[in-house]
């Protein structure tokens, strides 16, 4: 299952995040293999909080040419939104913790994202959507940079919202169907 849970996330990165050009910055890292992509079947928020700290020191630690960014997937914990979404406070306490704040930060991606005040079928949601629960950890450097490089980062946000708009709830239903397969092993596919 691990493998397939990888694959469908990288999945989603590739058709998604850079096929729909929701993330302009996200096409270099992941032509150059730097995306991390780490898959962990615990099953609470506590040992959650375990891997996490594990891989916010690993992406410390590495030389950005190495590893740039880093996906944490966990398909089996913080299921629901809700619970996803007050974890993010345990992250940010842990980045604090481990003095990585203003060095590291912690981006939320989850199968039922909601921004505040959307109803749950707005399409600006499918911004944040993964096929699993995902906790991204990006270097604040790398992200100021990218920023500093692309003058009209401020109206990105707007743009997905008219991509995913036109895109409509059956091609995004489509997009995910395509993650899935593409997720599938040669000769297993549905």
């Amino acid at each position: 299952m691990t493998a397939a849970v990888a694959a469908e996330t990288l999945a989603w990165v590739t058709r998604a995040v850079v096929g729909l050009n929701l993330c302009p910055f996200a096409k270099a890292p992941l032509v150059k293999g730097q995306i991390r992509c780490v898959v962990s079947d615990v099953g609470d928020a506590q040992a959650l909080l375990g891997v996490l700290r594990d891989e916010l020191e690993t992406l410390a630690q590495a030389r950005p040419e190495q590893i740039e960014t880093t996906l944490v997937v966990h398909p089996r914990v913080l299921v629901d939104f809700a619970d996803f979404n007050d974890f993010l406070d345990d992250a940010d306490r842990l980045l604090d913790a481990m003095d990585l704040t203003g060095i590291v930060q912690v981006a939320s991606f989850h199968p039922q994202y909601q921004f505040a005040g959307t109803e749950d079928d707005d399409m600006g949601n499918a911004t944040n959507r993964s096929p699993y629960p995902t906790l991204h950890l990006l270097r604040e450097e790398s992200v100021e940079r990218a920023v500093d490089a692309f003058p009209e980062a401020d109206k990105i946000f707007e743009a997905n919202i008219r991509t995913l708009e036109a895109l409509g709830p059956e091609g995004w239903a489509t997009l995910q169907a395509q993650c899935r397969r593409d997720a599938q092993p040669p000769g297993n596919e549905p």
